[in-house]
């Protein structure tokens, strides 16, 4: 079996738990399966490499020359920790140590450049964010080597080729697979273990791109499909997708098996699971993916299957989550009825502010529309809609445009829930009974997730109370 085995921060973010890793990796070789590893930058506590390399790249721009001097001294001790702790002392350690003392002389060269300058383009960002995933990758393809296995450190630099969108760069498929297909597949004929940086790519010309939110686990999910991987393998420090947030339900459990589309509503909804866009390589190719804990790896963790697998099971209802801090706004007015494109300029004004909109609701009379973005963005989105429809204001055609805030939404998830009777009504049941009122209500047409708007205040309880109907509603 092939398998990309993507760790994150905390997987790599201490000699112990390198090594763990490394022993994770190895129990994999040992049963046989081909094995390619993608690593975070370190995730040390209370903050993570990626952090300290961007915070040094900030003060450098405010300049501040003694900061990014602290950082780089920071770097260089918590790396050369880690190293110390898994590579035993001779000419592997001294290479691998003068690597890492390159990079952080780099951090700093760069830091100076932008301070002379006095200007942080995406760009240099770019090049110094994926720093720490370059030395990450380094110590773990050591730390395999001391095991008596062959492993390749492997910029991502030189697979993942990309457009010019710094900070947020988007893959180039085929120029992307042309260049995995010549690099790794050699070295595993080999028996030699790659271990490639994630988060970072490269334009066709060379140049150090990121993969934005989520970019380790897009770097996996790229390699997967380029490679046809049997299955993708999400290493972190949870034991999988929980049916809701733990500090909000004590007894929230790990799901066992979802769906792409599944996984995918649950994301969207502030769930901390894998981000839509970092699974689509692998919902597009039908690879499996597994989330897993490395330090409770005997968990099953969860497996995320193509929609409809029957591994997924029936479940009406698999999880509850929630994301806080919105505003819903409303636009009114009798003047809307029958009146086309009101909804297209409504959300036309709304993306030119750059605001993402989370849910949306639409009375049957079409004299309201109602739609769900983050508290931060409700004046300037008013103020858009209002510039928007300054005209119809004054015509009284519109009454008015305003916010209640703050509020939840709050998400149901389950591709069961489709033909189930009666789901919506134990739903509103349940939080009628518990006092809580419901402003506002959505539902997608693929009837996987039903989402409702509560009073913030009411968010904790709005959860605990559809958490204990998982367990209620029967699977079909």
């Amino acid at each position: 079996m092939q398998l990309t085995m993507k760790f994150g921060g905390t997987s790599v973010g201490s000699a112990a738990a390198i090594r763990r890793t490394v022993e994770l990796v190895g129990q994999q070789v040992d049963e046989g399966h081909q094995v390619v590893v993608v690593v975070s930058a370190m995730g040390i506590r209370p903050v993570k490499v990626t952090d300290l390399l961007l915070q040094g790249a900030h003060a450098a721009v405010a300049d501040d020359a003694e900061k990014p001097r602290e950082i780089a001294a920071l770097l260089r001790q918590v790396h050369q920790e880690a190293i110390a702790g898994v590579v035993e002392e001779g000419e592997l350690r001294q290479a691998l140590l003068a690597e890492i003392d390159a990079f952080v002389r780099r951090f700093s060269d760069l830091c100076g450049a932008v301070r002379v300058l006095g200007e942080l383009t995406p760009r240099a960002l770019d090049a110094i964010a994926g720093m720490g995933e370059q030395m990450a990758a380094r110590i773990v393809a050591a730390a395999l080597q001391t095991t008596g296995r062959p492993a390749a450190a492997v910029d991502a630099t030189a697979l993942i080729v990309t457009d010019a969108g710094f900070q947020d760069a988007t893959p180039l498929v085929e120029e992307t697979a042309s260049h995995i297909e010549a690099t790794l597949p050699p070295l595993l004929a080999a028996n030699t273990i790659p271990v490639v940086t994630g988060f970072i790519a490269a334009t066709p010309d060379g140049i150090t791109t990121t993969l934005g939110r989520g970019g380790s686990d897009y770097t996996a999910a790229l390699l997967g499909r380029a490679l046809a991987s049997d299955e993708v393998w999400i290493w972190t420090d949870v034991d999988g997708v929980m049916s809701a947030d733990p500090r909000l339900v004590p007894e929230a459990h790990t799901i066992r098996a979802l769906t792409y589309r599944e996984v995918g509503e649950l994301a969207y909804y502030g769930a901390r699971v894998l981000h839509p866009r970092t699974i689509r390589p692998c919902v597009e190719a039908g690879i499996p993916l597994r989330i897993k804990n490395t330090f409770h790896p005997e968990n099953p963790g969860t497996l995320i299957v193509a929609d409809g697998s029957p591994v997924a099971g029936n479940g009406a209802m698999k999880a509850v989550t929630a994301i806080g801090n919105q505003s819903l706004i409303s636009l009114e007015g009798n003047g809307m009825l029958g009146i086309p494109g009101i909804a297209a300029r409504t959300f036309s004004a709304v993306a030119r502010q750059g605001v993402n909109v989370l849910l949306i609701s639409q009375a049957s009379s079409e004299q309201s529309i109602c739609f769900s973005v983050p508290g931060s963005s409700a004046t300037t989105v008013i103020g858009a809609l209002e510039d928007e429809f300054a005209g119809e204001f004054r015509r009284r055609d519109m009454d008015r445009v305003w916010a209640l805030e703050p509020v939840a939404i709050v998400t149901v998830v389950g591709a069961g829930m489709r033909g189930t009777p009666g789901i919506a009504g134990r739903l509103f049941s349940a939080l009628g009974n518990a006092g809580i009122n419901i402003i506002a209500i959505a539902q997608g047409s693929s009837e996987c997730s039903i989402s409702l708007v509560v009073d913030e205040a009411d968010t904790r309880d709005a959860v605990q109370e559809i958490h204990n109907l998982l367990q209620v509603v029967p699977a079909r």
